[in-house]
């Protein structure tokens, strides 16, 4: 299949060959990856070829939305919404794996699928639905990246929204320059926040007890109209409807390159990517709850929601200014992590639900420019204290949007005659089933609570 445009951003199988000392040219940048790697044991050098796709998706779990999301909840609750956390990301490592087995068992990505499975006006509903979750994702990004911006330079944020438009540039200089490049700059990306974040813990130094305690779900999360609107953020924060395509988009194509391995071991391989890839990302979301917890909460600051007010108050409440610098440069990493894989995501939605190439540039322009604009708006109007608003609302347009991604792929991998042996075990397509079922139950409940007054959004 061609890819068009696609082939800028994720690696194909073109051109490729790989002999049994896990040697290939693809034509992206990894051609003779050199004697070190070579020298390497055999399943060493096929996870190095098979690793990537679970970090590039695992960025996703740690954008700016989930920033706010996280830092409101912890600022307001405390410890408690740490249990929201470590199920969406049960949800989340579940769901991405469930996509990994779409891609290797299929050869096709999550949006080609539903393009064939479903009607013409069933494909092109769940096409819009995917892009609005893809530009409530680069809406996310805007915002975080211009208030990192707008803290660490002191530029208007209006300033910062404006200049987050020319990051199009800098992608499409990445990608010319081939996938290894793009994965190489992700994972540098992912250890900054990870050590920034492992400062932050050190200086916050949480209860342990607390922390403990937070892990254990409390049904005051869905009875509590404030708390169940910041859980559903969290929640549509962590599993994000643009990764389940991206990610089986990537994955497929790396399978393609390896096919001699055959699925079995294929699978297995990207199966440990993706688990320890999201693993990290569970460790930074709850990491940054726990730090709003101890840092705010604990000193009776319950209603800090946004971004800018936590940077404002880190220094002054830990008693060190490097606390607020660390979380202003983590946040700026996070913000232009998560453009990455908003970019790669986007191509895959457009060609692979409604079979369209056009020019990376323009679909990434286009796509950013109908974020700065709102952003902006939002930020000349209502300064700092709307744009942390208008990204918590963001992470819950996602979360409304999941449904339509996850339904889809839980039907496509149960089905034996689509996915052959790689097709959902009885007792994990019944897990998968109870997590969709999940999502739209917690989507009903926000919408008849915010329809009925008790929560305004």
């Amino acid at each position: 299949m061609n890819l068009g445009p696609l082939n800028t951003f994720l690696p194909t199988a073109s051109g490729q060959a790989e002999d049994d000392a896990g040697r290939y040219e693809n034509g992206l940048g990894e051609r003779n990856s050199g004697l070190a790697v070579r020298a390497l044991p055999l399943w060493v050098r096929r996870l190095w070829r098979l690793g990537g796709p679970g970090y590039l998706v695992a960025v996703g779990y740690m954008d700016p939305g989930n920033w706010a999301a996280d830092i409101g909840g912890g600022s307001a609750f405390g410890y408690m919404l740490l249990s929201v956390i470590v199920i969406s990301s049960f949800m989340a490592m579940g769901l991405q794996l469930l996509t990994a087995r779409l891609g290797i068992a299929t050869g096709r990505d999550l949006a080609e699928m539903c393009r064939i499975r479903y009607s013409r006006p069933a494909a092109v509903g769940l096409w819009m639905s995917a892009e609005l979750a893809v530009a409530a994702t680069d809406l996310a990004e805007v915002i975080g990246t211009a208030i990192a911006l707008s803290l660490l330079s002191g530029i208007p944020l209006v300033w910062g929204v404006c200049i987050t438009a020319a990051d199009v540039l800098v992608i499409l200089w990445l990608g010319a320059r081939g996938s290894r490049l793009i994965e190489a700059l992700v994972l540098a990306l992912i250890a900054i926040v990870v050590g920034c974040f492992v400062l932050e813990i050190a200086i916050a130094k949480p209860d342990a007890g607390a922390v403990v305690s937070g892990l254990m779900p409390s049904a005051e999360v869905v009875r509590d109209p404030a708390m169940l609107y910041l859980a559903i953020g969290i929640l549509g924060a962590t599993v994000m409807p643009h990764n389940l395509y991206l990610h089986s988009a990537s994955v497929r194509n790396k399978s393609e390159m390896h096919g001699y391995m055959g699925q079995t071991r294929v699978t297995r391989f990207i199966t440990a990517d993706t688990v320890v890839a999201l693993l990290v990302a569970f460790g930074v979301n709850a990491a940054i709850l726990i730090v709003a917890s101890a840092t705010f909460h604990g000193n009776g600051f319950t209603e800090v929601a946004g971004i800018s007010q936590a940077y404002e108050l880190l220094a002054p409440l830990l008693g060190t200014s490097i606390a607020s610098s660390v979380f202003a440069v983590a946040l700026l990493t996070s913000g232009l992590n998560s453009t990455i894989t908003g970019t790669l995501a986007g191509q895959v939605v457009l060609e692979g639900f409604l079979q369209i190439r056009i020019p990376a540039w323009l679909r990434r322009m286009s796509s950013r420019v109908l974020a700065v604009v709102p952003a902006a708006v939002v930020a000349a109007l209502y300064g700092a204290g709307g744009t942390d608003k208008l990204l918590v609302f963001s992470q819950v347009i996602l979360s409304f949007q999941l449904p339509f991604a996850v339904i889809p792929l839980v039907r496509f991998t149960g089905d034996k005659r689509l996915m052959g042996r790689l097709v959902t075990p009885g007792k994990v397509q019944l897990l998968a089933w109870l997590t969709a079922v999940t999502l739209v139950v917690l989507n009903v409940t926000l919408l008849v609570q915010i329809f009925g007054g008790a929560v305004v959004a």
